[in-house]
């Protein structure tokens, strides 16, 4: 809105910068292209820093409250300078200003003012070109925002493309990675099955020496299952096929199976395998194959990064209205900077890790999808040379409903 001056009507109203007529209702000047709502908030500051009645005092400051008007001499920036540049005053004059602003001390004197007083410029002149730098400033200003909206849109538009991308090749990597998968598959099943055949003398007798290479074989073979099976689920996690079918699960059950599957692993590592349950388990509501999936991945990362003579503790404990499930061991451990890095994709904290226990990198990553796809999350706690405990808490299921746990 524009506000009136004592001196204007909407017949006679002027630009501040140019001075050319203007209408009420214009708000740019249409001879400079001036900002008229800037410069008439301006006039008015400065009007009412002049007033000297009214609700003013003789000071020409608000006497109400401890509302001060900002005076436009404040929104310039180095005025002096920008006065002797534009060639309005010289540099005696301004040093004479400065000197004179100096030995007002605290006394709020600015440097327009003071040339004023000292005839070096008119009023007039001072507010004209206070307004026009500060219009200058004002369209700066504008041309750096379009050029940072410019640049950012430029940049959201790159990222976009970038993301879309990624997109793109994460979803071409696990079609590889579940076609590759799908046929080491085959030829895998039929070697089990011969294998199988020689070990149990169905393809006639064999030495004891043929056994030990067979029971070799086997456990090869068993390695490889894990690792198609690790690359299947990645490559269904990783195209969004993940479905859970919930229903509600006992506990002590599902820790009991993960134990009697993991048992051999920790026993051919000397690893003790135990669990510690609060008694009066509420059953979870979980899906029981991905869970127990799940958990065999943490024991048997356990286990394969804890000495012989350690040991591998699964524990299950009431928390809240859910159930916290962890596997703690007396492992390496995990230094502090690397626990974000255990649960990417295809990594493993060195490549002498991954040469000396073996693994795809797949394993955890895996089982935070899985934790994160039952509305969870996964902690990790460790201490290098300590060991490290992997917890999660799981909703417990609602039995108004269901009468009996799977």
């Amino acid at each position: 809105m524009i506000v009136l001056m004592p001196s204007e009507t909407p017949s006679n109203l002027q630009c501040p910068q140019c001075r050319a007529p203007l209408e009420a209702q214009d708000a740019v000047c249409p001879a400079c292209g001036a900002n008229i709502m800037l410069v008439t908030l301006l006039a008015e500051s400065q009007w009412l820093g002049r007033a000297k009645t009214g609700v003013l005092g003789g000071t020409g400051t608000l006497t109400t409250g401890n509302l001060r008007p900002t005076s436009i001499e404040q929104l310039v920036p180095r005025l002096g300078d920008f006065l002797l540049a534009q060639g309005y005053i010289t540099e005696a004059q301004l040093e004479t200003a400065l000197n004179r602003k100096r030995e007002a001390g605290n006394s709020p004197r600015l440097i327009g003012q003071i040339l004023v007083e000292m005839g070096a410029i008119t009023r007039e002149t001072l507010d004209r070109v206070i307004a026009r730098q500060i219009i200058e400033l004002q369209n700066a200003l504008l041309q750096a925002n379009r050029s940072l909206e410019r640049n950012v849109a430029e940049r959201t538009a790159e990222l976009e493309s970038a993301i879309a991308r990624l997109t793109e090749l994460n979803q071409l990597k696990a079609n590889i990675v579940a076609n590759i998968s799908h046929e080491l598959r085959t030829p895998l099943t039929q070697i089990k099955g011969y294998n199988i055949l020689l070990a149990e003398e169905a393809l006639g007798p064999i030495t004891t020496e043929q056994r030990e290479a067979l029971t070799a074989a086997a456990l090869a073979i068993e390695r490889l299952e894990k690792l198609i099976v690790d690359l299947i689920s990645y490559a269904s996690a990783a195209r969004g096929e993940m479905t859970l079918s919930l229903r509600p699960i006992k506990v002590s059950d599902l820790i009991e199976e993960v134990i009697q599957n993991m048992k051999v692993m920790a026993s051919r590592k000397g690893v003790v395998l135990t669990s510690r349950l609060a008694p009066d388990l509420a059953p979870v509501m979980a899906d029981a194959d991905k869970l127990k999936w799940a958990m065999q991945q943490l024991v048997d990362n356990a286990v394969k990064f804890t000495p012989g003579g350690g040991r591998v503790t699964i524990s299950a404990a009431p928390d809240s209205r859910r159930v916290r499930l962890s596997v703690q061991d007396t492992g390496i451990g995990i230094a502090a900077n690397r626990l974000d890095d255990i649960f990417e994709d295809f990594r493993q904290l060195d490549g002498s890790s991954t040469r000396h226990f073996g693994g795809t990198g797949l394993g955890l990553a895996l089982v935070r999808r899985i934790i994160e796809a039952h509305g969870a999350r996964i902690h990790v706690e460790s201490r290098e040379g300590r060991g490290s405990l992997f917890a999660f808490s799981l909703p417990t299921a609602n039995l108004t409903t269901e009468a009996t746990a799977a």
